[in-house]
Formats: C-alpha cells, structure tokens, sequence
C-alpha cells in the first residue's frame, strides 16, 4: 500500500467504486478486508436468515458487523438499507417487513445495484427497490421511511455529519436505525484523509467511537445503544491491515437508536460540540496533550506578568502569591515532562524527553532555587523543542504504518 496525497474527494469516491465493483464481480479475488457468506456467519448472521440469501450475492457480503442485533426493523415498514452493496441485508429485511412492506436499497456503486436488482428480479423478491445513490443526497422525502439499516457504509463516506442529517431528515418522527460500522480508538492525525486508496482501507475514514455517538447525537437521535462490538479486522487476510487496525484501535460498532421529533436547535448543537470533555479527548488522541500543557505553563508564567504589568495602567491591581504562582508554573511543566516521557512508547525516541527534562529542570531551577530570567526562558525554548519533535516523532511513526513514509534505515 503506497500513498500519494492530494486527492480530491471523486477521487476517493472513484476508489471507492472501483473497490467495490470488484467486490461485485470478482468476489473470490484477494481483498484487504473479509468478504462472503463465511465472514457473515463469523459476524453472527444466523444460518436461518442467510440461507434464504442467494449465493451470488451471498458470496459478497462486505460487511462490517451484524446490525439486525438492534431489531430495528417491523413487519409493514418502510426500511432503507444505505450502503446495501451486494443486498444481504435487503433481502433479510423483505423477509422481516413481509409483503406488505418495502425495502429501499440503496448503494453507491454501480455494479453492486446491477447485481442485486438483476439476482432480485429473478428470485422474486416484490418489495425491494434498488437505487444508485449517494448517502450524503438520499434521493427521498422528508420522513418517508419508517427505519433505517446500514452496514460497513459511514466510514467509507467522506462527509459523515451530512450523511447522518439526511438520515434523520428521511426518518419519520420515531423512526429507528440500526448499523455496524468501524470506529477507531484514536484518530489518524497525518496528512492522509483525501488518499484515496488509505479510504478503502476502512480505517482512514473510520470515526472515533465517542465523535460517532456524538454526531448521531447532535443530528437528533436518542437512545443511542451499543449493542455489539468485535474485532472485525482480525478476519482480514492482510497483516498490514490487521497491523494498522490495530495500531488505532479499529472495530466494528453495532448500534441502535430513535429519531427524536424533532432536530436540536443550533444552540444545543453548539453547545455538545464545545463540551470541554470532547476537547480534552481530541487532545489526548491526536497527540496533542503535551502542546497544550506547555501552552498552559506558558500562559501561567508570562501570561501572568503581562497582566500584572498592564492591569495597574487600567487602574487595576493584581496581587499575586509568588509562591502559588511558581507552584502552578511548576505543575504544568512537570505535566508537560510527563506527557512527552509517555510519548516514548509510542515513537521510541530518547531525544523528546530527555531534552524535555532538561528544559524542565531549568525551568524548576529558575522558579525554586536561584531565579534568573534567561534560564527560565532558555528551559521554556527546550521544552516547546522537546514538544514539536515529540510530535513530529508521532506523526512519523504514524506515517510509516501506514505506508506514506519509508521505514527508517536500522543502520
């Protein structure tokens, strides 16, 4: 797996296809991920659902996970499958809806939609429409279906929050939906987001587990449950891939939730997106925990002797503890020290905390011991040095997993 950046989003939707239209019509051929009737049954497909499945179509199932778990699905409803590919969950879902009810299949892939509206014709199957759209424009009105299941769709979609905002805008009031897709446990922070042949990997594009929740969250779903989770990529024949899932955390989800009556307002919406705890989580994840706890050093030392200088021309004391003072100074930069000694096990570089614990303990010196200025601010220079090559030794290690870098020459 080679990358080349600077694709556009066709691109990726082109490499999509092209994965998937390989699925379609050559489905024993060697793939990064898991596909057939074998892996549907690993999923936990009963024997009682898929045998009613034709082969041809059985023989590509790419999904990621079992979502009728949820049980989202009645008899006499409309039910939109998004992402349906080969149409294993279509045909399930006509069987559960019965003849009175309708499922709309709907994929973006040319091929998969011929596939499964030729293989229905022929089996008969009344109650099922086949359409070739994109998730992100669903091609329906406003609270025309009655339940929503899809399977191993969202994380090869570039536009996520639009894809969940048209979910809920084809939702009745009430309406449920129930999907498996892979989530990962800390984001990919390289520049590889518009690669598309790292997309298809199913890992690049994957969400966060707790971002996902939050994105149905702030479309307006309630009663978001997890109801299934496994390690959906350790049936891949691959071992880059099985190495790459692993290294983030990657695994499949299975969810089932309710559409409320209505959307939140902007407000609500904001105010969910700004919760300091998701802050704190991107920060962690992404690496970044250790900037910003120089930042608040930073900002506790000379933040504080540019106020103390500039209030009084404001007519403003400030009366400060010097010894509450160093002590914050200090609590900072010690967690600074920490984060980046931490860091070596991710990228095994020696250099971030031991420069790290030099400019700290020039920082400490300055602040308890013998005060002098350019020392303190020499240690603050070392420790923002250590920071940025404890990143860069991150995001390097990340890009050589994933194959945009060359492995570093042991000699």
């Amino acid at each position: 797996m080679v990358a080349i950046l600077g694709y556009s989003r066709e691109q990726i939707v082109a490499a999509v296809q092209a994965m998937y239209t390989a699925v379609a019509e050559r489905p024993d051929s060697p793939f990064h991920f898991p596909v057939g009737g074998d892996t549907s049954h690993w999923l936990g497909y009963p024997a009682s659902q898929t045998d009613s499945v034709p082969p041809a179509l059985l023989d590509a199932f790419a999904g990621v996970g079992y979502p009728f778990r949820a049980g989202a699905i009645r008899r006499g409803e409309t039910v939109l499958d998004i992402g349906a590919g080969a149409g294993v969950d279509s045909l399930i879902a006509c069987h559960l809806v019965g003849a009175e009810g309708r499922v709309i299949a709907l994929d973006l892939t040319a091929a998969m939609t011929r596939k499964l509206k030729g293989t229905a014709a022929k089996q008969g199957f009344a109650n099922l429409d086949v359409i070739q759209a994109s998730a992100e424009r669903l091609p329906l009105s406003d609270a025309s279906v009655d339940s929503i299941t899809s399977n191993g769709a969202l994380n090869l979609i570039p536009d996520k929050r639009r894809a969940i905002a048209e979910m809920f805008r084809v939702l009745r009031p009430g309406g449920r939906v129930q999907l498996a897709d892979v989530v990962i446990h800390r984001p990919v922070s390289v520049d590889c987001h518009e690669d598309p042949r790292l997309w298809v990997e199913c890992v690049v594009g994957a969400t966060v587990k707790e971002d996902l929740l939050a994105l149905f969250a702030e479309a307006g779903f309630e009663d978001i449950q997890v109801v299934g989770s496994h390690d959906y990529f350790a049936l891949s024949p691959s071992e880059q891939t099985r190495e790459i899932a692993a290294s983030f955390g990657a695994h499949t989800l299975e969810l089932g939730m309710r559409r409320a009556a209505q959307a939140p307002s902007p407000l609500s919406r904001w105010c969910q997106r700004l919760d300091p705890r998701r802050a704190w989580r991107r920060l962690t994840r992404r690496g970044l925990l250790g900037v910003a706890a120089l930042g608040l050093a930073l900002a506790s030392c000379y933040g504080t002797l540019a106020l103390a200088a500039l209030l009084p021309l404001l007519g403003v004391s400030l009366a400060v503890n010097e010894g509450t003072w160093a002590t914050t100074i200090a609590g900072f930069v010690l967690l600074t020290l920490g984060v980046l000694v931490a860091g070596f096990r991710r990228h095994r570089a020696i250099g971030p905390p031991l420069l790290a614990a030099s400019g700290a303990a020039m920082v400490l010196y300055a602040l308890f011991i013998d005060y002098h200025a350019l020392v303190e601010l020499a240690g603050f220079v070392l420790l923002a040095a250590a920071a940025l090559w404890d990143l860069h030794q991150r995001r390097r290690q990340e890009a050589r997993l994933l194959g945009l870098e060359a492995p570093a020459d042991p000699s």
